[in-house]
């Protein structure tokens, strides 16, 4: 049973300059098992900006203590405990003690959930979770299962178990997520203004010109934004650049040139947001979802290697 440690320590912990904090992370996914992405790592240093994700985020931690920080509040999840977060909740993420944390993370579309959701509740609407942490060992525990099957390139076994998960969840911390329906003036414009950013992705006009464009003031917008996506204008569009980066890489494209595409001033500048949001570089991003990652990397098991960081 994987401890959802992480192979053991010593060799091969990335040349990302990271080495030394104990640091490492494996952020990929199985070729079998769509609609699903999988991070295990441990952080000491890294904290994780305010973001969000299109799909669900379901983490287990095995060591340490996260500290998620969410518009309610900061949740402090230690070892044996279950992090929910639904789509485009805005959240930072960062180590609870000087030790950091150690987890494993399944990253599931919305569609995915949506369907588990249907076949096995009577949840109407859109379904989610009305928990953001709970103790819950056993849960954790097929969290990290989910990983073991996956990477011994066993995808029968990671979806089921997924599914048997979510399944799980939803039947106990499970409700129906509120529609975001923009009814104000100042709820439409942020609407308009994210329609505006995502149009100008590359090349975005600044917070006056879009407050302008808009009959508003700057900070009546900023504040209009705020309230709506939980985070400032320019945080959602470094974040929205992320995704798409992320995207392209997917499909091959090479840094440099994901850089360009998204609005990013060099590779350099791509690097720095996408590893504090992802938690891995692009590069290693990149290189396990191309078509040489292959369903699965045994070599990953092997007891003296670690997941990389670079």
């Amino acid at each position: 049973m994987d401890s959802g440690g992480g192979p053991a320590a010593g060799r091969g912990s990335g040349g990302t300059g990271r080495r030394a904090s104990g640091e490492w992370a494996r952020h990929w996914r199985h070729a079998g098992l769509p609609g699903l992405d999988l991070l295990r790592a441990r952080y000491v240093r890294h904290t994780f900006p305010r973001h969000s994700h299109d799909g669900f985020v379901l983490g287990a931690v095995s060591g340490g203590i996260e500290e998620v920080g969410l518009p309610e509040g900061t949740v402090r999840a230690g070892h044996g405990s279950v992090v929910m977060i639904n789509p485009e909740v805005p959240h930072t993420a960062r180590a609870g003690v000087d030790e950091g944390w150690t987890y494993s993370t399944l990253y599931t579309s919305a569609e995915l959930v949506a369907g588990i959701a249907a076949e096995t509740t009577t949840l109407r609407g859109t379904p989610g979770f009305t928990q953001t942490s709970v103790t819950d060992v056993h849960t954790a525990r097929l969290i990290h299962e989910v990983h073991r099957a996956a990477e011994e390139g066993n995808a029968l076994a990671a979806d089921s178990v997924l599914r048997i998960i979510v399944a799980r969840l939803l039947h106990a911390h499970g409700g129906s997520l509120p529609t975001r329906t923009p009814r104000t003036a100042g709820a439409l414009r942020a609407a308009r203004a994210r329609d505006i950013l995502q149009e100008r992705l590359a090349e975005p006009p600044t917070l006056e010109e879009l407050a302008a464009q808009l009959e508003t003031s700057p900070f009546a917008l900023l504040r209009a934004f705020k309230d709506a996506y939980g985070m400032p204008p320019h945080t959602w569009l470094t974040d929205l650049r992320v995704r798409r980066a992320r995207r392209l890489l997917e499909s091959g494209s090479m840094p440099a040139e994901v850089a360009a595409a998204v609005g990013f001033t060099d590779q350099p500048h791509l690097n720095r947001h996408f590893t504090k949001i992802v938690g891995v570089p692009p590069g290693a991003y990149r290189r396990e979802r191309g078509p040489a990652a292959g369903a699965g990397r045994k070599n990953v098991q092997d007891p003296g290697a670690r997941p990389r960081l670079a």
